[in-house]
């Protein structure tokens, strides 16, 4: 009989991190899709590089660069904001199983890193939705080049 309350104990806790597990999958979506527009900015910079070397007229390529560093900026800062958020994420659930097992009440540190993760996350969204903007601003088709 006494093996069953730690046992009930860590399954409650597991349960309580379910959430927290999920949430970390959905950040890791994202950072994926950012790392992906990321990897597509920087191939376009150096396609944009080794166009401006090959040109005369330099004057459209001139603006494209900084449009692309600057989105760069943009996505890199979102890339870090919800790597913040996951490691955050990631601490709710390792306190959440100390707060179980040692004798402190970890409920208030729990709800505090939750907090600050959701708005690193936000953040980072408001971030990534910015590029996506100026990604859509800058956006040239046919002979508009």
């Amino acid at each position: 009989m006494l093996e069953e309350a730690p046992i009930a104990n860590v399954a409650h806790v597991i349960q309580l991190a379910v959430a927290p597990v999920f949430l970390l999958t959905g950040i890791g979506g994202m950072l994926a899709v950012m790392t992906n527009r990321l990897g597509r900015i920087v191939d376009r910079a150096r396609t944009v590089e080794a166009q401006l070397s090959l040109a005369d007229d330099s004057g459209l390529w001139d603006v494209e660069l900084p449009a692309l560093s600057h989105r760069a900026r943009l996505i890199s800062v979102s890339i870090s904001l919800c790597t913040l958020t996951a490691l955050l994420v990631s601490s709710v659930i390792a306190i959440l199983f100390l707060g179980a097992f040692a004798t402190f009440d970890a409920s208030v540190l729990v709800a505090a890193l939750f907090i600050a993760a959701m708005l690193a996350f936000i953040v980072a969204l408001i971030f990534f939705l910015r590029e996506i903007f100026l990604a859509i601003a800058t956006l040239r088709f046919g002979k508009e080049r």
